[in-house]
C-alpha cells in the first residue's frame, strides 16, 4: 500500500482476515503511540479514536464491568419503544444471522444490550467478549464499536477487528444502525449484527441499515395509525365548538384542528395536565384530555410570555434539547441534528442571519434558501413569536444561554455544518 493511504470496507474484505487483523492492529498502536500510522484507519473510525482519546477510554478496559442485574434489564425492556418491532427485527434479521454465524443484538438509546439472538456457538463466544445482556456498549465507555459508534455518528457503522478501540473486542466484527423515532429524530437504540472475523462482509453494512429504516418505517404506520385513531374520537368534539382549538398527540402532533390554519405540531409543556398551560404557538389554552392525546382549546384573551429565558443544550453526543421557562410555563423540546445546528448558529449570531446566510453557515452553499426557510418554518411551530426573521434571530426580550461540552470538539459531533466545524476547529463553543 502506498503511504498515508486510506482503508476502506472493500479493501478489508479483500484481504484475508489474518492479513486485515494484523494491519489494523499496527494503525491502531501507531495511533495510541502518537504516531503517524503509515495507513489511516477509515474516517468514521479515525474520528472515533480520538474522541475516545480525548475521553480518556482505557483501551484495555473490562467490558464485563457494569452488566445491569436481571430486573433492571427487565425494566429497560419494558420501557423500550422497540418492543412492538421484535417480531420484524426477528424475522428479517435472525434467521440469515444464525445461517451465517452472526447474532443480532439490539440496544437503547444509552448503549445498553436488551436483546441478543441468534446463532448458538456465536452466543457463546460474545459471552466471553462480554457482549452480553445489560452490558454497556456506549462509545465512552467501550470505544469504537457497532453499537456505540453508531449512536454518536447517528449513521450505520461496521467495525472490524483492531478497529475497535478496547482490545479484547479484536476477535470481533460488528456492523449497528440506529433507529429513530420518526416523530422527532429521536434515537431509540441501535440494530447490530456481530460475528468472528471471518464473517465479515461489506454488504452486511447495507442489510442492516435497510431493517433499521423497515423498523422506522414500521414505527411511523403505528404513530400515523394512533393519530386516526385521535381524530375519529377529536372529530366530533371539535366539530361542536366554535373558537380555536385542536387535538394532539402526546408529542404534540396534531389530528384535528378547528377555527384556525391547521399546523403539523405544537410543543407541548414538559408536564402537560388538565388545566390551563402556556403553548408557544398558541398563547394560553385550557386542556382536557383525550384518550391518545389531549384537546387544546385556545384562550382567545390576549396575554404575554412575561420574560422568557431560553436554553439550548448540545452538551450531550447525541440528544440536544431546548428548554423555555418564563412566567407562564416551562416546557422543553427534543431536537433533530438538523435544529440543533440551526438554533446553535442563531446563537452565534445574536443580530440575526438572512436566509442564504444560514445557508451558507449550514450547507456552504448560499443559494440553498429554500431548505433554511422550510427548517425555520419548521422551527417556528414550536418557538412561535420567540423566533423572529428578517433576519432570522431569537426575540430581543428573550434571554439565551447555550450550555456547550467541556470539550469544544464534541460540539454537535455528527455535524458537518460548516459553522459547526468552524467552531469544533477554533476551540470555542461560543
Amino acid at each position: 500500500m502506498n503511504k498515508d493511504s486510506t482503508l476502506d470496507l472493500a479493501r478489508l474484505a479483500a484481504m484475508d482476515v489474518t492479513h486485515s487483523s494484523r494491519l489494523l492492529k499496527g494503525v491502531r498502536e501507531a495511533t495510541l503511540s502518537g504516531l503517524r500510522p503509515r495507513v489511516r484507519p477509515r474516517p468514521v473510525i479515525g474520528d472515533s479514536w480520538q474522541r475516545m482519546l480525548r475521553d480518556g477510554v482505557d483501551p484495555d478496559y473490562d467490558v464485563h464491568s457494569g452488566v445491569l442485574t436481571a430486573e433492571q434489564l427487565e425494566e429497560k425492556r419494558q420501557a423500550s419503544p422497540l418492543v412492538p418491532l421484535l417480531p420484524m427485527l426477528r424475522e428479517a434479521l435472525v434467521t440469515v444471522a444464525d445461517a451465517t454465524q452472526h447474532i443480532m443484538v439490539i440496544s437503547d438509546a444509552d448503549g445498553r444490550i436488551l436483546w441478543r439472538e441468534g446463532h448458538h456457538g456465536v452466543l457463546r463466544m460474545a459471552d466471553r467478549l462480554g457482549l452480553t445482556l445489560g452490558a454497556h456498549y456506549a462509545e465512552d465507555v467501550v470505544g469504537t464499536n457497532g453499537i456505540g459508534t453508531p449512536l454518536v455518528t447517528r449513521r450505520p457503522v461496521q467495525v472490524f477487528s483492531a478497529e475497535h478501540f478496547v482490545q479484547s473486542l479484536h476477535p470481533w466484527m460488528c456492523t449497528g444502525a440506529p433507529v429513530k423515532d420518526p416523530r422527532d429524530g429521536r434515537l431509540l437504540g441501535v440494530v447490530d449484527i456481530s460475528g468472528p472475523l471471518d464473517t465479515m462482509h461489506p454488504a452486511t453494512l447495507p442489510w442492516v441499515y435497510s431493517v433499521a429504516q423497515l423498523a422506522e418505517a414500521r414505527l411511523r404506520e403505528q404513530w400515523q395509525g394512533g393519530l386516526e385513531r385521535l381524530r375519529s374520537v377529536a372529530a366530533p368534539v371539535l366539530a361542536r365548538m366554535s373558537g380555536r382549538a385542536l387535538a394532539v398527540d402526546p408529542f404534540g402532533w396534531t389530528a384535528a384542528v378547528t377555527g384556525m390554519p391547521p399546523v403539523d405540531r405544537v410543543a407541548l409543556p414538559k408536564s402537560l395536565a388538565e388545566g390551563c398551560c402556556w403553548v408557544p404557538a398558541l398563547g394560553a389554552c385550557s386542556v382536557t384530555p383525550l384518550p391518545g392525546g389531549w384537546l387544546l382549546m385556545v384562550d382567545e384573551e390576549p396575554r404575554t410570555l412575561g420574560a422568557t429565558r431560553i436554553a439550548l443544550d448540545v452538551r450531550r453526543p447525541r440528544r440536544w434539547s431546548l428548554e423555555v421557562s418564563g412566567a407562564a410555563a416551562t416546557w422543553t423540546h427534543e431536537l433533530s441534528p438538523r435544529h440543533a445546528e440551526l438554533l446553535y448558529v442563531l446563537a452565534l449570531h445574536p443580530a440575526g442571519r438572512s436566509a442564504s446566510a444560514l445557508a451558507e453557515d449550514l450547507f456552504g452553499d448560499p443559494t440553498r434558501t429554500v431548505t433554511v426557510r422550510a427548517e425555520m418554518s419548521r422551527v417556528r411551530r414550536y418557538l412561535g413569536p420567540l423566533l423572529a426573521h428578517r433576519p432570522y434571530r431569537f426575540a430581543d426580550d428573550a434571554d439565551v444561554a447555550v450550555l456547550l461540552p467541556d470539550d469544544p470538539r464534541d460540539l454537535l459531533p455528527h455535524s458537518v455544518a460548516p459553522a459547526v466545524v468552524a467552531a469544533r476547529a477554533a476551540g470555542s463553543g461560543l
